[in-house]
């Protein structure tokens, strides 16, 4: 008896729950799944990374990115073996996260209902594109269904393009390449290619955590697609980043210029720094200021943090 008590309470808060009944978040969930980050938000709640932050991330490398996450704690960014659309166009933008689940009748009847009376349209597929901003990467698990689990057709990928401006990632699988192929500026890293239409699959979470094969992603984290993989970066430490990678490229440029003048060796180039050499490639930037991918207060700032 009160096993069946706790069953029926289970299933009233599912039903009558705000966010609970599915895990499609609030602006309020969106705050606290990604409490780090302390700039501006979009109107869903997700960290509003700059948009030349973005645009700089996309010259990053993924081995880069994943140096300076690792370096901060974070293991499980990152997910490889995908297939894409076109292997040379990088994906770089804002997640939109979504999770779907095998379908469950009743609990996507509820799921479905409830979307339905808060103002969502059509299919629970459509959902996330109607979400989608400029800049955003429309991010699903579906978890790697490939015969049936196609989350999308050209159809629904120009739409994705139309308001986005940009790509997608799924552990999942897509239909109709050969219309895709043909959106320019779109691209997709997907687990597969399949004929079929999307069945027995129902939409779970919207704009919350979810899991990308062995990475784990939050709404708002920069999707830095390449065709080595993806990697998914903490808004927070998006800028840190590019920085440090930037950074490193100008520090070998010198480096690589005074080893080819002769003027330092390589066990001095490739080693801890001496204050000669500091000194000289603090001059060499200010001789060259069209080499910095950023400013030169932000350079500044970060070399009073840098371990040289």
């Amino acid at each position: 008896m009160k096993k069946a008590k706790l069953f029926l309470l289970t299933i009233l808060c599912l039903v009558i729950t705000p966010g609970i009944y599915a895990q499609i978040s609030s602006k309020a969930d969106v705050e606290f799944y990604t409490a780090e980050w302390t700039g501006e938000r979009l109107p869903d709640g997700r960290p509003k990374v700059p948009d030349n932050i973005i645009e700089r991330m996309k010259k990053i490398s993924i081995e880069e990115a994943w140096g300076v996450l690792r370096n901060e704690g974070f293991h499980n960014q990152f997910e490889g073996n995908w297939m894409m659309i076109h292997d040379k166009q990088t994906i770089c933008g804002r997640a939109l996260t979504a999770t779907y689940l095998p379908k469950h009748s009743s609990f996507e009847e509820r799921v479905k209902k409830k979307g339905h009376d808060n103002g969502r349209v059509g299919a629970m597929n459509s959902w996330p594109i109607d979400m989608l901003q400029n800049g955003d990467v429309y991010v699903a698990d579906a978890f790697g269904k490939i015969v049936d689990g196609t989350l999308i057709g050209d159809n629904l990928g120009n739409s994705i393009y139309a308001k986005s401006k940009n790509g997608v990632v799924f552990n999942g699988s897509l239909r109709d390449l050969q219309g895709l192929e043909k959106i320019e500026g779109f691209n997709a890293f997907v687990k597969g290619w399949d004929p079929s239409f999307i069945q027995e699959m129902m939409l779970y979470g919207l704009n919350s955590p979810t899991r990308i094969g062995r990475a784990i992603v939050m709404p708002g984290d920069i999707v830095l697609a390449k065709r080595e993989g993806v990697i998914f970066i903490p808004a927070y430490l998006a800028e840190k980043v590019v920085i440090n990678a930037e950074f490193i490229a100008l520090r070998d440029e010198f480096g690589i210029e005074k080893l080819k003048e002769g003027k330092y060796t390589p066990g001095e180039i490739d080693t801890r720094w001496t204050d000669e050499i500091k000194k000289d490639f603090l001059s060499w930037l200010d001789a060259n200021p069209d080499k910095l991918p950023m400013t030169r207060a932000e350079l500044d700032e970060f070399m009073k943090k840098r371990n040289w």
